[in-house]
Order: structure tokens, then sequence, then C-alpha cells
């Protein structure tokens, strides 16, 4: 028997109200997934090597998290260093762009919640999201 659905809007874990870019290969993606789901939540779960946000969309993220660009590439098993990305000579519109097309760039898992948007690295830094006390 299917669980039943909050209706209370005041309640963050509601699912339409928590996302994840989530990576199921990475664990600490899944660790993160788990912290949100055992909060009581069912989060809206985006699959970004499947379906990557629009550049517009990780433009937004990277605002709302106030990081830099530079600071959401993901170096370890991408082609980070063969595309020479470390070198600051690409500005944050190139960045963006390599992202884009090569969406393993982008650092995971990054949550979107009432309370903010985090990269959440590590993944119990997702709680401070999901609190709401």
């Amino acid at each position: 028997m299917p669980e039943p659905v909050r209706t209370d809007k005041s309640d963050i874990h509601m699912s339409s109200e928590i996302t994840i870019y989530h990576n199921p290969q990475c664990g600490t993606s899944r660790n993160t997934l788990a912290l949100i789901r055992n909060s009581g939540a069912e989060p809206r779960v985006v699959l970004y090597l499947e379906t990557p946000p629009s550049r517009n969309e990780l433009a937004g993220l990277i605002a709302e998290m106030g990081i830099p660009v530079r600071e959401v590439l993901r170096q370890k098993g991408t082609p980070y260093d063969e595309l020479d990305l470390a070198n600051p000579k690409w500005s944050d519109d190139a960045l963006l762009d390599f992202m884009m097309q090569y969406p393993i760039l982008i650092n995971r898992p990054i949550v979107k919640t009432p309370l903010g948007t985090r990269l959440c690295r590590p993944a119990d830094s997702v709680l401070e999201l999901l609190s709401t006390k």
C-alpha cells in the first residue's frame, strides 16, 4: 500500500520543495540522498548526468550557493586535467560551457531546499538545509 501524501504546506519535507542533483555512482551523493530520505522527505531526484541542468539553471544554482564557479568543478574522474581547467585563463562563462559539454565536471550533490542551495560535501552538510528549527 502506498505511503499517504503529506498535505501540511508548512512541512519542509514535501518532495516538491527539495531537489538533489544526483549521481548514483557517487558515495557522497548516495549518502546525501539517504540523509534526505531519513529526514522523512522524498526529494525530486535529478540524475544530472542523464538530464543536465540548463546553463541558466546551473548558473542560478551556483549564484544561490554564493560560491565561485570553479568550486563547482569536479576534478576526480573527469576530463578536468586534459582540458587544463586549472588554468586561470578560463572565465566563469567558459567554465560553465565546459560543464554543459561535460556534465561529469559538475560536482555533486547539489541540493536545493527552501532553506538554501548547497554543494553537499561532506554529505552531512545537507542537514542544515533540512532543519526547520
